[in-house]
Parts: structure tokens; C-alpha cells; sequence
């Protein structure tokens, strides 16, 4: 009886390692963490492999696969082709989308407001202070915005979806890119800060007059309002797949860089100011995690558009994903 208790229990303990290792653990960006989700869902189902994915910041996404903590890491901000040498790592983009400003204004619906750069530097910075700022009129005089104190709401946490937002505003505005700079992390001179995308949906939801950034489809699941804004072009655009797309259209990938790049205030009539892709970080040193990680990419890449697209998220196009399947082959061995 002992012996085949002691069989019983090593059997299910090597069941329960071969398990461990089957599944794959990832961590960083709150941007694309609605479709990642949505993915392992329907991976778990076909594969039966479970992918576990906390939305923890891209700050603490790279953090965490460079301490070998996880499979994969999740940025919104690229690292440079130096930063992945000297990391022993690989990055390709997994997906794209756009992030986008919302409000919590009394009477104001979604696409009932539309900002400049210049007026949404102004108002992360601290300049402009009330809806009712004259700025603010001028572009929109068929509304009647309040004389109330604009409060901002920005990341807490080291957040790809600031590296997008503020890469955007120091291309589109020179005051801020003097003044505030770009980065996962910058020097905040007003407002209040939520962790992840969901902390400043939260926060929007929860007050009176408020502003914030967030991926569209934060905006779309807590039917929060969102704006317009003034691009490059000086056409007023709405977010959108279209106008995702439109921003995306140009990009020149370069797999010799890692695929870094940034799509933010691109040319086009149409273009999303705000738009970007988010990336994922593999271990050439840890092949056989970084292979079963990235099979779950492969996977999506082959099944998870219509998933994407449901979500507001842009897939990418298919040269680019037969292109990172060869690069990822080539470099994780």
C-alpha cells in the first residue's frame, strides 16, 4: 500500500512539474493586457497550455524578464537595439493600438471635445487650469464647456502608456519637449496618479471634470468619454481602427533594431496621433521559455485577429508576422 501510495504521489508530482512547466508566464504593459487576456483564453482552450499575464507596467515588465522572473516581458516603450544586445534579449511588436484622452465633463459625449497639442500640453502641464480657458473655446464654440478647475489624471506607476503619451506631446509640442520631456516615468507638475491603464479609467470615472490617457480600450470598457484631437495635419480625427491604421500605414519596420520604433504623431489626414504598437522582450538565454512563450505569440498572430479587432486593437500585418517568426527562429535556438 505504501509503495503505491509513494508511486501515486510521485507520478502526480511529476505531473504537477511538467504542468509548472507548460505554463507561461508574462508581465508588464496594462496597454494591450485586454487582448493578451482574451488570447490566453483562447490559447488555454485549444492548447490546454495556460498563459499567465499580469498587467504590471511595461517599467515592470522589463524589470521582471531581466531577472529572469517570467517567459516574457511586455513594454510599450521599445528598448534600443544596445539595451537588447547588452540584455542577451530579442523584442518584436505584438500588437498595435492607440491611446487616447478622457473626460468626465457634464454634458459632453464622446468626440463632443477636441484638443490641440498645444492645448493638451498645456492643460498635463499645469498652464491651463479650467474648461472654460479661452484656448479651450476656440476650438470647440459649439459647446459650452464650465468654468470649473480641470483636474488631471496621470500614471502612478512606470507605464509604457506614458512613454506613448509623452513621446507624442515632445514631437507635437516644443514647450513640452523642453519642459517635461518623454519616458515611462516623467516629472508631473499636476494631478493625481493611477496605477495601470484601469487606475486612470478609474480615477476619470470617479471625478467631476476630469482628464486622463489611457489604451481606447479602457475608454470603450468603462464607457468613459473620449476626445478628439488636432493631428499632425491639422484635421481634427476621432480614434478609431481606421485612423489606428491610418498611423500604423508608414511604419517602416527593422528587425536589426529590435522593430523599435514609434508611430506618434504620424503624417496622413487620417492618422491617430497617439498611436503605437506594444512589444514583447524574450531571453536568448532561456530558449526552451522563450520557445513556449512565443508559440502562444505565433498562435495569435495565426487566430487572435477578429479578438483583437473587437477590442480596438490593430493586428499587425502579415509580411510583419511571417518576418518575426523568422527572426525570432533565427535568434532563439
Amino acid at each position: 500500500m505504501l509503495k503505491k501510495l509513494l508511486l501515486f504521489f510521485t507520478m502526480s508530482l511529476f505531473a504537477a512539474q511538467a504542468f509548472a512547466q507548460n505554463n507561461i508566464n508574462g508581465a508588464g504593459a496594462t496597454f494591450p493586457y485586454a487582448a493578451y487576456s482574451a488570447w490566453a483564453y483562447g490559447y488555454n482552450a485549444e492548447t490546454k497550455t495556460r498563459v499567465n499575464y499580469q498587467g504590471i507596467g511595461s517599467g515592470g515588465g522589463i524589470k521582471q524578464i531581466l531577472a529572469k522572473t517570467v517567459d516574457f516581458g511586455a513594454s510599450d516603450e521599445p528598448m534600443s537595439s544596445q539595451e537588447l544586445e547588452k540584455n542577451g534579449l530579442i523584442q518584436f511588436p505584438a500588437i498595435i493600438g492607440g491611446v487616447v484622452l478622457v473626460v468626465n465633463i457634464d454634458g459632453v459625449a464622446e468626440n463632443g471635445l477636441t484638443l490641440t497639442p498645444d492645448i493638451i500640453a498645456g492643460i498635463f502641464m499645469g498652464k491651463i487650469t479650467k474648461w472654460s480657458d479661452p484656448e479651450i473655446a476656440s476650438v470647440n464654440k459649439e459647446l459650452k464647456l464650465p468654468d470649473a478647475k480641470i483636474t488631471v489624471v496621470h500614471r502612478s506607476d512606470s507605464s509604457g502608456t506614458t512613454a506613448m503619451f509623452t513621446n507624442y506631446l515632445a514631437r507635437a509640442s516644443e514647450e513640452w519637449a523642453a519642459k517635461m520631456g518623454k519616458g515611462k516615468t516623467v516629472n508631473w507638475t499636476t494631478g493625481v496618479g493611477g496605477k495601470g491603464n484601469d487606475g486612470v479609467a478609474g480615477y476619470v470615472k470617479q471625478i467631476k471634470n476630469s482628464i486622463g490617457y489611457v489604451e481606447f480600450a479602457y475608454a470603450n470598457q468603462n464607457k468613459i468619454a473620449y476626445t478628439k484631437i488636432v493631428n499632425k495635419a491639422g484635421k481634427a480625427v476621432s480614434p478609431t481602427m481606421e485612423t489606428f491604421s491610418a498611423a500604423a500605414s508608414g511604419a517602416k519596420w527593422d528587425r536589426t533594431a529590435g522593430y523599435s520604433l514609434w508611430m506618434t504623431n504620424s503624417d496622413g489626414d487620417d492618422s491617430w496621433p497617439i498611436a503605437g504598437a506594444s512589444f514583447i522582450l524574450l531571453r536568448k538565454d532561456s530558449p526552451e521559455k522563450s520557445k513556449n512563450a512565443f508559440k502562444f505569440f505565433d498562435w495569435s498572430f495565426s487566430k487572435g485577429d477578429e479578438t483583437a479587432k473587437k477590442l480596438f486593437y490593430v493586428p499587425l500585418p502579415e509580411g510583419l508576422k511571417n518576418d518575426i517568426r523568422d527572426y525570432v527562429s533565427k535568434n532563439i535556438k
